[in-house]
């Protein structure tokens, strides 16, 4: 499966104490990698593992591969801000439905269904998700 990122499945395959490890793991076996992710997000994840190295050993050892020019992208991630105001869409969600419009035959992995349910690509469009089960 082709793949797009988010923070919580990246911080779930790297901590073995957090509350979706074992989802993500089995989930990372049918992953066709690299992944594909955006520097907000491996910013976030740097932060909730309390380890730069981790996140860049994944890029340098190719699971994952940041598909993602904010530069180029400004203006479209501006138009998603608003129309998403009312959610208060952090940057690295607004990149993550910006890279599921540019890549539309990957699926986002994520932990955060709620508001990923509600975001959409391309205005109409639901984003393909994968998320851990139980949390609807």
């Amino acid at each position: 499966m082709n793949a797009i990122v988010d923070t919580g499945f990246l911080v779930a395959l790297l901590e073995a104490h957090d509350a979706h490890h074992l989802w993500a793991v089995g989930l990372a076996e049918t992953i066709t990698w690299p992944a594909l992710t955006c520097e907000s997000v491996l910013s976030e994840t740097t932060f909730h593992v309390r380890s730069s190295a981790l996140p860049l050993e994944m890029l340098l050892n190719g699971m994952l591969r940041v598909a993602f020019d904010l530069t180029a992208q400004r203006e479209h991630l501006y138009d998603l801000a608003k129309r998403h105001a009312d959610r208060h869409p952090d940057l690295a969600d607004l990149c993550l439905i910006r890279m599921s419009e540019l890549h539309p035959r990957h699926t986002l992995i994520t932990v955060d269904e709620e508001d990923f349910r509600v975001y959409r690509r391309n205005k109409r469009e639901a984003i393909p998700l994968l998320c851990p089960p139980g949390r609807r």
